[in-house]
């Protein structure tokens, strides 16, 4: 199957929307059209009047979808990844932010409702989605960002600068040392699978880089154990910190915070899927810690 020169817009999409499902694409028609959007850049609306006509199909259109087809990556093929309210630029070497992480955002914008002019870090960056998030939605917010991998800090530069986010390349277990105790907020998405545990989408694990999905250990809780304690090196006294997870590792990761004794109002939280996505807690003030 394939999609033949000469076709309509719509025709093209139709066979297109075919060959990204037989491929097992989750969103065949939604990628078909976005694609020939990439191509257009008339915004999905326009696109969708003009497959009612007979605009013909934009060149070099067949070899997208083919790309898609092979499971590049939606957002490595366009370039873009959209997060809340913004357009971020994304490609290889970047893990590519999901629409489920955009619900931690609002966990902390609502967290600082009445807080004027807050000190943010985000500990394990990637493209920037939370923190550029944060810069933009919380008034007055001074915004830090951590990152690891140089790829990585690359693209989240890309973002951040625009929006006067502090990144700095480092590894956020020892990272801003000179900024221990000044932060209101600490958020953090850090590498989080168990070493066996390989994802199935073939978009995740061709694509996504492994140092943002494992992390570390045979349980993958290395990395979200490094961050929270972290954390409590860089809050202030009942600073907030909140942290994305798999589903099935909110237990164990609200059982660690209480076993590391600094944590008071430990709480899970759940995303729009109703999975529970995040753990927060508040900093204990140094004088009640166990």
């Amino acid at each position: 199957m394939s999609i033949a020169p000469g076709q309509t817009l719509a025709a093209a999409v139709t066979e297109a929307t075919a060959i990204l499902a037989d491929a097992g694409v989750p969103s065949p028609r939604v990628d078909a059209e976005l694609l020939a959007d990439h191509l257009l850049k008339v915004g999905l609306g326009r696109l969708r009047a003009l497959l009612l006509g007979d605009t013909p199909a934009p060149e070099g259109y067949a070899a997208l979808v083919a790309e898609r087809a092979a499971r590049t990556p939606l957002q490595h093929i366009t370039g873009v990844a959209y997060f809340r309210y913004l357009e971020l630029a994304v490609g290889p070497g970047v893990f590519i932010p999901r629409p489920e992480t955009e619900s931690v955002v609002q966990l902390v914008i609502d967290h600082l409702k009445g807080v004027s002019q807050p000190k943010i870090v985000d500990l394990g960056t990637g493209s920037g989605a939370i923190a550029g998030s944060l810069a933009a939605e919380v008034p007055g917010a001074e915004v830090h960002a951590v990152e690891f991998s140089a790829f990585a800090h690359a693209w989240a530069a890309k973002n951040l600068q625009p929006l006067g986010v502090h990144l700095v390349l480092g590894d956020l277990r020892t990272a801003l040392p000179e900024l221990n105790g000044t932060f209101d907020v600490v958020v953090s998405n850090p590498p989080y699978i168990p070493a066996d545990a390989v994802p199935h989408e073939p978009e995740v694990f061709l694509h996504d880089p492994p140092e943002a999905l494992y992390g570390g250990g045979a349980d993958g809780m290395e990395l979200p154990t490094a961050a929270a304690t972290s954390a409590a090196r860089l809050l202030r006294p009942g600073g907030y910190f909140v942290m994305e997870h798999a589903e099935v590792q909110a237990g164990w990761i609200a059982a660690m915070l209480d076993r590391q004794g600094m944590w008071r109002s430990i709480e899970t939280h759940l995303d729009l899927n109703g999975k529970e996505r995040a753990t927060s807690a508040l900093l204990e003030h140094p004088h009640t810690l166990k």
